[in-house]
């Protein structure tokens, strides 16, 4: 059984379909992105610095060695590939001619700790998540954290702005439907908190709007929202599944701890999961959103 339904409205938004396994044998998976016009998906297996790209018939290709240890990616409005690196606590952007162009490495006077997860709000505005986890082994580079804090930053044309360092380490974050609300996950405190998007581009509130509780290996990491604002989150089990106002719905099970996913195919309605060793697939019946 590939879920675990806890109310009967579950079934209507992921169905009960079985987990079809794409690909193996890698270290540890992260940051699934899936272009929706040139039809491929690329995602990042961390401690093997790679990262890969899975084309439209299937096939996988390395797509980027080494690559810093990169963690989670997204598209930006323009189509372009921005990528957080943990071994070099950088936020990059992928050319068109396939080089990378840095756009981000210091907060201040200081290194970032290690940028994690990434997203992009309708003015082009990139907002990222910097936990430690990159400046520790297998995950990263270890090596002293300068900041005093792991933050949430957004980045735009006036420079880098930090929002809030009142996390223990601040994780998974993705948008509201209409953009008003900006959902950022904590992994150590196992909880997921919200906040208001302010005209400006800060942010306010910061209340807890919802908690992954279980007993199973996994923590609260990625994060996204559907076309009808569900929310999916990462945590004990596999995939937790919230409505709109916060209630829980069931959890899609996996079979390694689930770090990443993201709805991809023409439909948007397959979720592609990054489980520790292995790429998933698990068709919904509720679809994702497009990127740009």
């Amino acid at each position: 059984m590939a879920v675990h339904a806890r109310t009967a409205g579950f079934a209507d938004i992921v169905g009960d379909a079985g987990l079809e396994t794409l690909a193996t044998g890698f270290g540890f998976l992260e940051g699934p992105v899936w272009h929706p016009y040139k039809k491929w998906l690329v995602f990042s297996d961390i401690p093997n610095s790679r990262m890969y790209r899975r084309n439209a018939d299937g096939t996988i290709e390395t797509f980027r060695d080494p690559s810093n240890m990169a963690n989670g990616n997204t598209l930006d409005r323009e189509g372009r590939l921005l990528s957080c690196e943990h071994a070099t606590s950088r936020v990059t952007r992928m050319r068109a001619d396939g080089s990378s162009e840095v756009l981000v490495t210091h907060y201040g006077d200081k290194a970032l700790n290690s940028p994690n997860d990434i997203v992009v709000a309708a003015d082009g505005s990139i907002y990222f998540t910097d936990p430690g986890y990159g400046r520790r082994s297998y995950f990263g580079v270890e090596r002293p954290q300068e900041l005093a804090f792991q933050g949430v930053y957004r980045l735009d044309t006036a420079g880098l702005t930090l929002l809030a360092d009142d996390f223990a380490q601040p994780n998974g974050l993705c948008f509201s439907l209409d953009g008003s609300r900006l959902f950022v996950n904590d992994t150590e405190r196992q909880h997921i908190r919200v906040f208001a998007v302010e005209a400006n581009g800060d942010l306010s509130g910061g209340a807890v709007w919802a908690q992954t509780r279980g007993d199973e290996p996994g923590a609260p990491d990625g994060m996204k929202i559907d076309s009808c604002g569900n929310l999916y989150c990462c945590g004990p089990g596999g995939i937790h599944v919230f409505d709109p106002s916060g209630g829980i719905l069931g959890v899609i099970l996996t079979p390694e701890p689930c770090a990443n996913f993201t709805f991809g195919d023409d439909d948007l309605r397959s979720l592609i999961i990054t489980a520790s060793s292995s790429l998933h697939r698990l068709r919904v019946r509720v679809p994702g959103l497009r990127l740009f």
